[in-house]
């Protein structure tokens, strides 16, 4: 597994050992069940492998970073290079995994109200993202012959959300203060998943033999940016009802002041803005 130590892939490392697992994860840093990228590369997969399992990726709703073309290309980089990586040690493997599991978003549909998208739907490059997620995906293909050994499954996960980490873990401070809203006029909608709930969906992945191909990975709810920080403020006022006597979700993120403070081009605000 690829991206272990990170918020996904800390539950689904955690959720694999309670079922008996043994895990390997590829890391930058040395320790017990840890295989580096630079041995993966010289010695291929650990004998055993039944499954690979690629999380890996630079965490894009980190708001201290500002959205320099460094940090775009790290965005990039971190989830097709790896990617592209696991694919070659699998295609090489002489003894295949059954499955490999890869992620994608769904940045790869263009945000529209009055437009329902299913794993079918077209997909066109419009901005960064999408780009990313188009590229992120092909970039898990692998040989003919190897397909008729390993499935592969890509999930097109929402807004993974959870209190350890992710965009929840974000926001605490912003919603505490009273100064969380909704972003622009909130009318966006948000495609999300709890994290219980895609660690689950991968693991269904890695055991079930049906599963192969692209799937969206996120809740049957709608939820729109407006609705979704109405939420988090009252859960908030919940918490600190004892301290604070009202406190209201009264604030709208306006969008220039954004790109202006992280340097989040226009194409990368219609993403935000489609969370």
């Amino acid at each position: 597994m690829s991206g272990g130590t990170g918020f996904i892939g800390t539950h689904l490392c955690n959720a694999l050992k309670n079922k008996g697992y043994g895990i390997t994860i590829i890391s930058r840093m040395p320790g017990p069940q840890r295989l580096s990228w630079s041995d993966l590369h010289e010695k291929g997969l650990p004998k055993g492998t039944t499954a690979v399992v690629n999380l890996a990726g630079q965490n894009v709703m980190d708001f201290t970073r500002r959205w320099t073309p460094g940090f775009k290309q790290n965005v990039f980089n971190s989830r097709i290079n790896t990617t592209i990586s696991l694919a070659k040690v699998i295609n090489e493997a002489q003894v295949k995994p059954s499955v490999f599991i890869t992620m994608s978003g769904v940045g790869s549909y263009k945000p529209d109200p009055k437009k329902e998208y299913c794993e079918d739907s077209t997909c066109e490059d419009f901005d960064f993202f999408s780009k990313l997620c188009k590229n992120w995906e092909k970039a898990a293909c692998l040989d003919e012959e190897c397909k008729n050994v390993c499935r592969v499954v890509t999930i097109r996960s929402g807004v993974v959300l959870g209190r350890e980490g992710g965009m929840i873990k974000q926001l605490y401070l912003p919603f505490y203060l009273g100064l969380g809203g909704p972003v622009g006029n909130g009318a966006q909608y948000m495609p999300w998943i709890h994290i219980k709930d895609l660690t689950n969906f991968i693991i269904f992945a890695i055991e079930n033999p049906k599963v192969e191909g692209i799937f969206n990975g996120v809740a049957p709810q709608l939820c729109t940016n407006k609705e979704f920080s109405k939420v988090r403020t009252k859960y908030y006022l919940y918490i600190i009802r004892h301290i604070v006597v009202k406190r209201n979700c009264i604030l709208c993120c306006i969008t220039l002041p954004l790109q202006l403070l992280f340097s989040i081009p226009l194409l990368g605000m219609e993403v935000i803005l489609s969370l």
